[in-house]
């Protein structure tokens, strides 16, 4: 594969993650709850997935009981967690802002990564953690006014989303020590679904899924900004220095930043642009500084 191919799958990909929330509102607007589109993402994902593996190679669905905690983690305490607050957090303030805070999760890698696995700050992780506070006090209002254009609740959610995301590469190092990144994530949704559905009461709105519309949204969110996003992406990463494909992949923020603008007429104070811009560019900082492949791998593998 030429390199410019990878690179455009790699782009295509993010891109998918960051249309992610069309899907997801327009989901809302058709009566549905978070925990509900939460639901409808693991389950739909999970099916894709597993069609796609039994195609691709049936041997990678096969894992030792004794390793489901990984997916436990992976699939229970960050993907649904992750998506919860993520899918709160557009609800409560806006794509745009949701999509940034999420960009926070690299930081939370980092700070985690020191706590557990003992891993120094380099001056790079120090920069990228200064520019990513920077940033989303720019985004939130804090500086330079201290407006507070965001609720707390809308902070908390969103900075939750990052947390519970940068928590899939802690608990993910340890499975991919044993499977295939493709194993990892068809078991972190299968699991995700299990745990969440008798939570949802999809139950309660079977009418809802009469609609056609309804269905094109569900497919878009489980097969566009899931299933496909992911296996472009890490196509492309298989020829791409991981470092590129990740300043590529800040097209997802960018892409949900325009959408939210031309789509609902969000809009965003120019200090909240320096600030997105500045959350941006402390994942490049801090994806640059990164020595092993692995690692990115496992921020990217489960897909936003």
């Amino acid at each position: 594969m030429e390199k410019n191919s990878a690179y455009l799958f790699i782009i295509i990909g993010a891109a998918l993650w960051g249309i992610i929330g069309i899907f997801v509102t327009t989901l809302y607007e058709l009566g549905f709850s978070p925990t509900q589109v939460v639901t409808i993402r693991a389950i739909t994902a999970a099916l894709f997935l597993v069609l796609y593996t039994l195609l691709k190679n049936r041997q990678l669905l096969k894992i030792h009981i004794y390793d489901t905690k990984y997916f436990i983690g992976t699939g229970i305490v960050s993907i649904v967690f992750f998506n919860w607050c993520l899918f709160s957090a557009i609800q409560e303030t806006s794509i745009s802002i949701a999509a940034i805070l999420l960009y926070t999760a690299p930081a939370f890698v980092t700070v985690l990564s020191r706590v557990i696995f003992k891993e120094y700050f380099t001056t790079k992780k120090i920069i990228a953690l200064f520019t990513t506070l920077i940033g989303c006090a720019l985004v939130i209002g804090v500086l330079p006014t201290n407006s507070g254009t965001i609720s707390s609740y809308g902070l908390i959610l969103g900075l939750g989303s990052g947390f519970f995301y940068a928590l899939y590469s802690i608990f993910g190092k340890f499975a991919l020590q044993k499977y295939d990144s493709l194993t990892v994530s068809v078991y972190t949704f299968i699991f995700a679904s299990i745990a969440i559905t008798p939570f949802s009461g999809l139950w309660s709105i079977l009418p809802l899924f009469v609609s056609v519309e309804v269905w094109l949204n569900i497919i878009g969110l489980g097969f566009l900004s899931t299933m496909l996003a992911y296996i472009l992406y890490t196509k492309g990463l298989h020829y791409v220095e991981t470092s590129r494909a990740s300043i590529l992949a800040t097209v997802e923020p960018v892409v949900a930043a325009l959408l939210s603008f031309i789509i609902y007429q969000e809009q965003l104070l120019f200090w909240q642009y320096i600030g997105i811009f500045l959350v941006i560019l402390a994942v490049m900082i801090v994806q640059e500084s990164k020595k092993h492949k692995i690692e990115h791998n496992l921020t990217r593998s489960s897909g936003t």
